[in-house]
């Protein structure tokens, strides 16, 4: 097959190593490869090396016992699919947890986030880490590993000798680069002894890591260039995985107030000064076009693909075959990284199936006999079940009251730093379009119609709507609900005040001062600005909402009255009056509860999803949407 994505698609060897493709899939740790079609190389992830507190906690050493077995199997699994596996050998240093000695390793003594004793490592202790690494890298030759992957990046134990945030040493192994890299050196050094010359080592490091104080590019361009002896290959990543209040964790796992592509000039940089060496990036690569791109302009030889690939695990096969229309987008929310969503709600919003394999089977088997399937309300979680029901082999009719489909996303996508869900939105109108599904746009559904179609499966998704609060002034002209001041955004004034600083209100000021410059002021009564969005979203957004001069926010305040003038505020200096030439309403939103509650008593199999049973989102409305088709049997 020829596909257009040619450069994509060529092959390339890491040493004495081929692979397929330029396609790399990057070392996430909930990464199934038995969904992965197509990449050329896969990573297994957080491999830890055999030292003490070398992780977060006592994981068995990967090459012995069941853990080798286990890892064994993965390798094949990968082989069976034509993919090259790579295993990511790791030692998380000052940012571990001390569970085998009373402290954990660092450059320099300190004490972790986590309250852990750093002490700083004597020569003994480096030794000790250089013979794991060594150790580790021929057991994994031995396993049958294709290429080694040493995480030298994002704040664990090699990088932190490497940046000033960490290393504060005075001996040999700080000040200058040359010092700093001495040990993250003999590491190299030492692998590259272990396994022989002929053996391929990838190795990633952050270009800069996005917090004050910590190394910068030209420091690690010259430590690619003393390294190079030991690796045929680099991933250029950035930021930081832990600490410092995860300021560097938002550009390592880009969210969606961060541009997409962030590391590419970098890594051409590093191509452009080593010309010889293997040179890979990650960090907000999203469609083929995008790879092709990077590859073909940019010169860099292999694109590492993450979030990507959890979102549609055929992302490769479906560009290789000229199908990259058919790619389900990823929406970077950072809902897949267990550190973002603090272990409480781990999934992906645009893929039900991640996670939750053993509910949603791959391959739907459809029902003996067709069933009558209605589902009310055309948002994410109406089509989903629908979809879902009607790969049962049901008949669904599918009721909308507006003239398209979309719900809430037909509001969210108007707004700021929504390009990646508007691909998503484009990608979930086609999706649905390629379904038998009896779709009746422009019809409000009624309990005596539904009653006349005697439908076997009722699902009611007919979402929420704004939350008024009990605010004197609320019905004034220049007063709006959060959609009615989405919808008509371009006609607001300059000034705008916002009541309600959840995840829309917060979307909508930051993109009204930050990108459209206008005065901005936001008003939430919580001490938390965004609480519903997960963590890492909520550190990238009040980093950029710091560097707004023209966004005021008022924690902890209510709004007592809105005049024709100003809006009044109660807070803990008193109360203040804040002028406007708009006000927009965004107290949340809340289930259209009597509406679905009205079409119970119709059929037995009822159920209600989304929003109209408690406000969700996206990724909670897509999972009980699916699962609720799939129950139509």
């Amino acid at each position: 097959m020829n596909s257009k994505f040619i450069k994509l698609f060529s092959p390339i060897a890491i040493n004495k190593t081929m692979l397929k493709n330029r396609i790399v899939s990057t070392p996430l740790g909930m990464n199934d490869i038995s969904e992965l079609e197509g990449p050329g190389y896969v990573i297994k992830g957080s491999v830890a090396v055999e030292a003490p507190n070398a992780m977060w906690g006592p994981i068995p050493y990967a090459f012995r016992g069941k853990a080798a077995d286990e890892l064994h199997e993965w390798i094949i699994k990968a082989h069976a699919k034509g993919m090259k596996a790579g295993v990511e050998l790791i030692h998380c240093g000052n940012q571990a947890r001390a569970y085998d000695k009373p402290y954990v390793f660092g450059p320099s003594t300190t004490t972790n986030d986590e309250g852990y004793h750093v002490k700083a490592m004597d020569e003994d202790d480096m030794q000790l880490v250089i013979d794991a690494y060594a150790k580790a890298a021929k057991d994994a030759v031995i396993l049958g590993v294709d290429i080694l992957f040493l995480h030298f990046a994002h704040g664990w134990l090699p990088a932190e000798f490497l940046s000033p945030l960490h290393n504060h040493r005075i001996d040999e192994y700080g000040g200058s680069l040359k010092k700093r890299a001495k040990f993250p050196l003999r590491i190299l050094q030492a692998v590259r002894k272990a396994v022989g010359p002929n053996y391929p080592i990838d190795m990633r490091i952050s270009a800069v890591e996005h917090v004050e104080g910590s190394i910068t590019f030209e420091d690690t361009l010259a430590f690619i260039g003393l390294a190079k002896e030991y690796i045929d290959a680099v991933q250029i990543s950035c930021g930081l995985d832990k600490g410092f209040q995860y300021k560097g964790n938002v550009k390592m796992s880009t969210t969606i107030f961060e541009r997409r592509l962030l590391n590419v000039e970098y890594a051409s940089m590093v191509k452009q000064a080593y010309p010889d060496l293997i040179v890979g990036v990650v960090g907000g690569i999203e469609t083929p076009a995008e790879a092709e791109e990077i590859i073909e302009n940019k010169k860099i030889d292999l694109v590492a693909i993450g979030r990507a690939l959890l979102a549609d695990p055929e992302w490769a096969r479906k560009a290789l075959e000229n199908r990259e229309d058919e790619i389900r987008p990823c929406v970077r929310c950072l809902q897949c990284y267990h550190i973002s969503t603090e272990y409480k709600n781990i999934g992906c919003t645009v893929n039900p199936r991640f996670h939750h394999h053993a509910y949603i089977p791959k391959q739907i088997q459809k029902n003996i006999c067709m069933k009558k399937v209605v589902v009310i309300g055309g948002g994410p979680a109406g089509i989903s079940a629908a979809i879902a029901a009607n790969k049962k082999g049901n008949h669904v009719i599918l009721f909308e009251k507006e003239n398209q489909l979309g719900g809430m996303l037909r509001y969210i996508t108007q707004e700021h730093y929504k390009e990646d869900m508007k691909r998503y939105y484009n990608w979930l109108l086609k999706e649905v379009g390629k379904y038998d599904i009896d779709i009746r746009l422009n019809t409000e559904a009624t309990p005596e119609m539904i009653q006349s179609i005697k439908p076997d499966y009722l699902i009611l998704a007919v979402g929420s709507k704004p939350k008024i609060p009990p605010i004197k002034g609320c019905n004034l002209l220049h007063v709006h609900n959060c959609l009615d001041g989405i919808d008509n955004y371009n006609q607001l004034g300059k000034n705008i005040v916002i009541v309600g600083g959840g995840s829309i209100g917060s979307e909508i000021a930051l993109g009204a001062a930050e990108i459209d410059k206008k005065n901005v002021t936001l008003i939430e009564m919580s001490d938390r600005i965004a609480s519903n969005g997960n963590m890492l979203y909520r550190v990238s957004m009040q980093q950029h909402m710091d560097q707004c001069q023209n966004l005021k926010i008022f924690k902890n305040s209510q709004c007592k009255e809105i005049s024709e003038n100003f809006v009044i505020i109660n807070t803990k200096d008193g109360l203040k009056e804040i002028p406007y030439d708009d006000v927009i309403i965004a107290s949340g939103m809340e289930p259209k509860t009597e509406l679905a509650q009205s079409f119970f008593g119709i059929t037995a199999e009822t159920c209600i999803i989304g929003d109209s049973n408690s406000v969700r989102l996206i990724q909670e409305a897509n999972l009980e949407g699916t699962l609720a088709g799939l129950r139509t049997e």
